[in-house]
Formats: structure tokens, C-alpha cells, sequence
């Protein structure tokens, strides 16, 4: 039985994996809290791989922000995802490790980068300027990966998922990202009978959202490929791969999508005056698909999925 080392298993994308994998059956999963192990402290990590022998590694562990957080803590999101990331995979090879899976995300691609995008655009062009930092952390994580297997003969691998959602997502009221906003926003108005339900923008933008057990799916899926199959679908220096739907909608729809989960039955009103941001986001998942996965959630049955998560767990998200 081989032993697997989830990083960041209180997340919503590690708890995926935690429960993709304990479904699976067949390995022996260990786990840290904050507390029990301090990812950013070296001698720490190093002593913890010295003392456990592991097999595999999933480093899902991040500082993860909105925009609000990455504006005002840019030096804690470079340096913490920094340390994070370089003490776990040093350790890892420094253990003889020899499998580990890095999840980055998609902003680690320019700003303008032409649409869809492949992971050949990276680097080619300016990061959006609020999450800089963070995106700069994810690419140096690649950049890691793929150094240790140049250097070493590493078998580390990088995924970089779209826009998540799902169980153990934020549903905070101040801070929690697009998804989780909108479903408790909807929800809220519709149990007081609120005759309407303001949103921002035009509702034209498109988007692509991935359900997070699809992600850990396709993280445990490209975890198990064999290395030659992954090596002929990526490139040395260029090895990470999107993982996406590949498709997108608007927001418009994304919003009625959610009015319909929740049950609301008022008008929703766009107002104009408020930002639309970025056009379009989507990932190009070509690689993805010819390495024989395609994500199952559709965004209605995601949504729903997502929601009675919510409402079995509301208590918690209070304020």
C-alpha cells in the first residue's frame, strides 16, 4: 500500500482529493493541520519527511485570497506560497520522493493572453496586477517541478485548474469568491421574498467554472498516468497542464443558473455601472483531453451539488 502525503487537506481542492482518494481505497493517507506542521518553516517539513516514509505527494496547500486579500498582503501571498512550496518539494526529493503533483492556478497566465488559453502562454506577456504576486509563487512552483526532474529525474507534475467551486468552498459573506456569493445572496433573498436582486456588470463576460471533485479527479488521473504517456503530451520545460471544462458562459447565465438552484423567483436587475472585467477566461484543456479525462459535472447539477453543501453547512458561515 503506498503512502500518500495530502498538503493542504482542509482546503476545498485538498479535501477533494482526500475524498477522491480514500473512495479509491487502496493507499495510506496521511495528513497535517496548521497547527501539527508549519509548511513555510523548513527544518520542520524536512523532519516531518524524514520521519514518515511517503510515497506520493499532492501539494495542495496555498495561501488563497479574493482580490481584496491579495491588494493588501502581497508580501505574506509571494512569500508564504513561496516557502510552502520550495520546503515541500526540496524535502520531497530530499526523501526520494519521486512523484508529486503541484496544483498551480490560472492566473498564472498574462493578463491578455490570447483566448482560450494553452499552457504555452506562459510567460509570454504582463500577470494581472492585483494577484501578481501569488501567480508569480504558482509559476515559480512549476518551475520548480520541472527543475528537480531535469536536475534529478523527478517525476513532478503540475495541474493548474480554472475556477473552482463546491464543497468546503468560502461562503463567507465578505470574502468568498464569485460561486459561493452568488449562492448565498440567492438563497438569502429568496427566503425573505425579496422582489428583486442586484448584479454587477452587463452579465456579459464569460467565465469557466470546474466542480472541485472534477478537479480531484483530474489530479489523481494525471497523478496516475505513466511517465511516458505524460512525457509525450507536455514538454520538459512546459509540462504543466490546464485543467478545465473548456467551456464557458456568461454571467448572465452563470446568475440565472443560480436564481434557479436556489429557488429564486424575483427579477434580477444588472447594474451597469459596475465593472465588467476581463471579457473572457478559458483554459484550453486539449492537452488534458488527449491524456483521456473530460470533467462530468455539467454547471447546473455542480451548482446544485454546491448548494446543498451550503445548506447543510450554513451554520458556519454566520456574520
Amino acid at each position: 500500500m503506498k503512502t500518500v502525503f495530502v498538503a493542504g487537506h482542509r482546503g476545498m481542492v485538498g479535501a477533494a482529493i482526500v475524498r477522491n482518494l480514500e473512495k479509491r481505497g487502496g493507499v495510506h493517507i496521511i495528513t497535517r493541520t496548521r497547527a501539527e506542521l508549519d509548511l513555510t518553516c523548513q527544518q520542520a517539513v524536512s523532519e516531518f519527511f524524514a520521519n514518515n516514509n511517503i510515497d506520493e505527494v499532492y501539494l495542495a496547500a496555498a495561501k488563497v485570497g479574493g482580490i481584496h486579500a491579495n491588494n493588501t498582503y502581497p508580501a505574506e501571498f509571494i512569500y508564504e506560497n513561496l516557502m510552502i512550496e520550495a520546503n515541500i518539494v526540496h524535502a520531497a526529493h530530499a526523501n526520494d520522493v519521486q512523484k508529486l503533483l503541484f496544483l498551480g492556478s490560472s492566473c498564472i497566465y498574462p493578463k491578455l493572453a490570447e483566448q482560450p488559453m494553452t499552457e504555452k502562454a506562459l510567460l509570454t506577456g504582463t500577470l494581472e496586477e492585483t494577484n501578481e504576486p501569488y501567480a508569480i509563487a504558482k509559476i515559480a512552483g512549476i518551475k520548480l517541478c520541472e527543475s528537480y526532474n531535469r536536475q534529478y529525474g523527478r517525476d513532478y507534475r503540475s495541474v493548474m485548474p480554472t475556477n473552482l467551486y463546491g464543497p468546503n468552498d468560502n461562503f463567507h459573506p465578505e470574502n468568498s469568491h464569485v460561486i459561493p456569493a452568488l449562492l448565498r445572496r440567492f438563497h438569502e433573498a429568496a427566503q425573505r421574498g425579496d422582489a428583486e436582486v442586484v448584479a454587477w456588470g452587463s452579465g456579459k463576460p464569460m467565465r469557466e467554472f470546474l466542480h472541485v471533485d472534477d478537479m480531484a479527479a483530474a489530479s489523481v488521473h494525471v497523478m496516475e498516468l505513466d511517465k511516458a504517456t505524460y512525457d509525450e503530451n507536455t514538454e520538459a520545460m512546459l509540462s504543466h497542464i490546464n485543467v478545465g471544462t473548456g467551456e464557458d458562459c456568461t454571467i448572465k447565465e452563470l446568475v440565472e443558473t443560480v436564481a434557479k438552484v436556489t429557488g429564486f423567483k424575483g427579477n434580477i436587475v444588472w447594474d451597469t455601472t459596475k465593472p465588467d472585467g476581463t471579457p473572457r477566461k478559458l483554459m484550453d484543456v486539449s492537452r488534458l483531453h488527449a491524456l483521456g479525462w473530460k470533467h462530468t459535472y455539467n454547471l447546473e447539477d455542480g451548482l446544485k451539488h454546491a448548494f446543498d453543501w451550503f445548506l447543510e453547512n450554513q451554520d458556519n458561515f454566520r456574520g
